[in-house]
């Protein structure tokens, strides 16, 4: 005779279920015996994390033989995916260690943006007056939205888009960041290829960006000796030069309406930067989480080597008392605040999903509380550190060609492609020095595009989930399409759409998106319930001043940054050349693409709910879909003043 029983129990104690369940059924067939074996021939499975509350299934076969041996049999039958944990923590990949986790993070935010952007602005901006607004920003917005979506992705578990199981209405928010990631690879990559090229050109004795004698150099080329060319606008220095016309041939173009052949150079370089890119996420966080082991952590070693050079050379004490000088009189001027608040917003790299898409992959009970803390604080003591930096050889440029420091201080691709590699021109070993810098910016770009790949990736992969399977095609087929379109940033008028892209793909679409996101996880899903979810992970509730910077102040600082970005907006030009009102349409159009995702998502989804619109459609619509079995009971939590008051 043989009888099967299925047990549901809790996971501690499914044998002793079993057993009071076979006493209550067929008492005569469980002898003492047959108890013990039931008692000895269960595995104990795994450890369960914290969070497991779901039950499992356990079968118990018992066979009573003619000859009176009684023999049982115990499957451990594994549970449905549902089952395993609330946030899914058994069937996703985990990154190696948490360091690997911190070191993504970290070199994602930290990136060419620290080096060449922020120390001018703060040199420009009242040197060290600049930090109060800065350090402002950062209080009030930086870190609590850091904080926000480290603790959005940890607790849901998936990328951009499929974390919005918690509000579907704003599930558009996460194609619109997932858009903006993509569209910053089409043109970011782009710089990593000047910076190999920059680097394979470093390998000769004689660096090709000093002499004015070269193929692609002009009449107009003069070298810094000749203080006249300092203050002559048709005058141009052999690195100004060469960047220009030897690296981007952007004198063989006339505008982005004759852009030519992509230059073979340039994508050979860029083909690199695909293949690392490529095999660098093929395999997930475990194949990324050993990359940035280098990537992220050798921009300080170049950074300290850089710095202890520096400050050798005369002038530089000059060019870092002028980044530090304070004058707090800029600060009673409006564009200082705006441009502090800008640069948080960029800085940090909120709002590009790749925060969301790092933190899914770690464990459920990880603190992202501390790791918000730390890679914020890390971040900005970078950009601070890389200042001294840059104004020592800044200083020292000042000094050895006898002009004002404001003459040779600028940001962006000028500093660190021009600027720079004719500071390093000048210093004994200057090939050496080259190489060490321009290894420098390969690993300050290439970390954090691996970061906006793995965000575009991991959110698309989360769901469309035919695609888990096939990760390494999808790696491969993401990379390419960004290959083929940056190839348009490698002709011979790159430069102006390389500049069109930056200035459109993500401005202000990136400040719209994360307010958006802001709203739809404090205000519709509810800053308490948020609260809850990151207590069941770290055991600690986030306090008031978390709570209501999420409710009301970054909000409010979000939508001012909207609104001045609009309000302030001046159309892109590179050097003397205009746009054709056509590439500011298409410009437009291309920012417009990911804005206009969330109501296109939302009417979407209003359309396709069941229910009439007025109550049960849009209830299921702002609902977490783990929930929406309480909406047929017309128990809508959005719809009481409890829940919109509540803090």
């Amino acid at each position: 005779m043989v009888m099967w029983v299925c047990v549901w129990g809790a996971a501690s104690s499914p044998t002793t279920t079993g057993i009071a369940l076979l006493k209550a059924v067929h008492p005569s067939m469980l002898t003492e015996r047959v108890a013990v074996g039931l008692m000895s021939s269960v595995v104990a499975p795994e450890k369960a994390p914290s969070n497991t509350m779901g039950p499992k299934e356990v079968e118990l076969i018992l066979v009573k033989e003619q000859n009176g041996v009684q023999v049982t049999s115990t499957t451990l039958v594994a549970p449905t995916p549902s089952q395993t944990t609330a946030s899914g923590e058994d069937e996703r990949e985990t990154w190696g260690k948490k360091i690997d986790f911190l070191l993504s993070v970290i070199g994602f935010a930290v990136d060419l943006a620290n080096v060449w952007r922020f120390p001018y602005l703060c040199y420009k901006n009242g040197g060290g007056a600049f930090l109060v607004p800065y350090m402002f920003f950062m209080v009030i917005a930086g870190m609590p939205l850091f904080y926000m979506e480290l603790a959005l992705g940890q607790y849901n578990r998936e990328g951009a888009a499929g974390v919005w199981k918690i509000c579907p209405l704003f599930k558009g928010v996460g194609f619109t960041v997932i858009l903006i990631s993509l569209y910053v690879g089409f043109y970011y990559n782009v710089i990593i290829s000047w910076a190999l090229f920059y680097l394979f050109s470093s390998f000769t004795g004689d660096l090709p960006w000093v002499h004015c004698n070269n193929s692609w150099n002009s009449p107009n080329c003069s070298d810094w000796a000749d203080n006249s060319s300092v203050n002559d606008i048709y005058k141009a220095t052999p690195a100004q030069e060469y960047f220009d016309r030897g690296v981007l041939h952007i004198q063989d173009s006339r505008g982005i309406n004759d852009l030519g052949r992509p230059r073979w150079q340039l994508t050979c370089c860029l083909g690199v930067v695909i293949v690392l890119l490529y095999f660098s996420l093929w395999k997930g966080v475990k194949t990324s989480g050993k990359v940035v082991w280098i990537t992220a952590t050798m921009p300080y070693v170049v950074l300290t080597v850089l710095l202890l050079r520096g400050v050798t050379l005369p002038g530089a004490i000059d060019g870092i008392k002028a980044y530090l000088s304070v004058d707090f009189l800029k600060l009673c001027d409006a564009k200082v605040w705006i441009e502090a608040a800008t640069q948080i917003c960029f800085s940090l790299g909120v709002g590009f999903g790749v925060l969301i898409a790092f933190s899914s992959y770690n464990k459920f009970s990880n603190n992202c509380y501390r790791d918000a803390i730390i890679t914020t604080s890390i971040n900005s003591l970078t950009s601070f550190f890389s200042g001294f930096v840059v104004f020592s050889f800044l200083g020292y440029m000042s000094f050895k060609h006898n002009v004002a420091l404001d003459k040779v201080a600028r940001d962006g691709a000028g500093l660190v492609f021009v600027i720079y590699p004719e500071a390093i021109a000048t210093l004994p070993g200057s090939s050496v020095w080259a190489v060490i810098f321009f290894i420098m910016l390969l690993t300050l770009g290439i970390d954090s595009a691996m970061g906006g790949m793995e965000s575009v990736i991991t959110g698309l992969i989360d769901e469309f989930k035919c695609l888990h399977k096939h990760r390494e095609l999808f790696t491969l087929f993401i990379v390419t399409s960004t290959f083929l379109i940056s190839l348009f940033c490698v002709t011979n008028g790159g430069m102006y759409v390389f500049t069109l892209l930056d200035h459109y793909a993500a401005g202000t679409s990136i400040l719209f998106g994360v307010l958006i996101e802001a709203i739809g996880i404090a205000w519709f899903y509810g800053v308490d319930r948020f609260s809850d979810d990151i207590e069941e992970m770290i055991g600690q509730r986030p306090g008031l001043y978390w709570r209501l910077c999420w409710k009301f102040v970054s909000p409010c600082f979000l939508l001012f940054m909207v609104v001045v970005s609009f309000a302030t907006f001046n159309p892109p030009n590179y050097g003397s050349y205009e746009f054709p009102q056509w590439a500011n349409t298409v410009g437009w159009c291309l920012a417009m693409s990911s804005m206009t995702m969330v109501p296109l998502y939302a009417i979407y989804k209003l359309c396709t709910l069941p229910g009439k619109f007025c109550n049960q459609r849009l209830a299921y619509a702002i609902t977490p879909e783990k929930d929406h079995h309480l909406v047929a009971n017309g128990e809508v939590r959005q719809f009481t003043l409890k829940h919109w008051l509540v803090v």
